[in-house]
């Protein structure tokens, strides 16, 4: 009987020590896709999600303000996950703010020069990248009242002019066009002053004179061609080629930006052969030397 006992008891403890075994194995073990899960693909260059996605906040002469409608479209197209906000008002303004601490990425200026005092103050990371060239036209509204015919007629008696401020780049270039014609023959030896006589208006930005123009407020404005193009409201009176003058953009990466490496980027874009092509079909002209 004590041997039957002994023989049951030690079977009995097998039975409770396999079922007490296999219970705990039941109860910890993980399944094989939990204990080593296949890692997500990992997402395609420039999708969304990749380092190369950024916003960016892009600082703009007023004079680009239709072509980087078209650009930024293009550019987010190739770029998924990147997006361009862009602000726009005169170089030299946009040049001010940006000093003064602005949240801006890449400035893009209607000359070389305000991007190169961010360069010499600091404000900018690497050289100037000069990006598009314009040239110089006369705008009037497309009624013409005053009856402009040619350049010569900006330095008659009555002619209402609108410009732009002293330190706005348009203004710079239409000096310089004005004291070109003052030499053309058949311009009078007073053209220049008499030109400047007539200037009724100093608006902030280019753009603002071709409006004034197209509300009739002005009976002519010195603009970029590519702004004259760009306006249903106004007509073009040529000016000579060889008094006309070359304007050239240029761009920097702002120092501060938190994006700087997506900022170069753009910007290389923007002055290569894709970007070249968007600015081309909107009438600009490649960038001088």
């Amino acid at each position: 009987m004590t041997t039957r006992r002994l023989v049951l008891s030690t079977l009995l403890a097998l039975v409770v020590a396999a079922c007490s075994s296999g219970g705990g194995t039941t109860t910890s073990a993980t399944p094989a896709s939990a204990a080593a899960p296949t890692p997500p693909a990992s997402p395609s260059p420039g999708s969304p999600g990749t380092a190369a996605a950024a916003d960016l906040e892009v600082y703009a002469a007023a004079s680009l303000k239709k072509a980087l409608e078209q650009v930024t479209s293009v550019y987010e197209s190739a770029n998924p996950g990147t997006t361009l906000t862009v602000s726009t008002d005169s170089s030299s303004a946009l040049e001010t703010k940006i000093e003064q601490g602005a949240p801006a990425d890449v400035f893009l200026s209607a000359d070389v020069t305000n991007p190169q005092k961010l360069v010499d103050g600091g404000f900018a990371s690497g050289d100037v990248t000069p990006f598009a060239g314009n040239t110089l036209t006369i705008i009037v509204p497309t009624d013409n009242p005053a009856g402009i015919q040619t350049p010569a007629d900006l330095a008659k008696a009555g002619i209402k002019i609108v410009a732009a401020g002293d330190k706005v780049p348009i203004t710079r270039y239409a000096t310089q066009l004005v004291d070109n014609l003052a030499k053309e023959s058949g311009y009078p030896a007073d053209f220049a002053a008499s030109y400047a006589a007539n200037v009724v208006s100093r608006e902030d930005n280019v753009s603002a004179v071709v409006t004034k123009v197209e509300l009739g407020e002005g009976d002519a404005g010195i603009v970029y061609v590519t702004d004259a193009r760009g306006s249903d409201g106004v007509g073009i009176v040529e000016v000579p080629a060889a008094a006309n003058v070359p304007a050239t953009y240029g761009g920097v990466v702002v120092k501060e930006s938190p994006d700087a490496e997506a900022a170069a980027a753009f910007l290389t874009w923007l002055a290569g052969t894709d970007g070249q092509a968007v600015l081309a079909e909107l009438g600009f002209l490649p960038p001088g030397p």
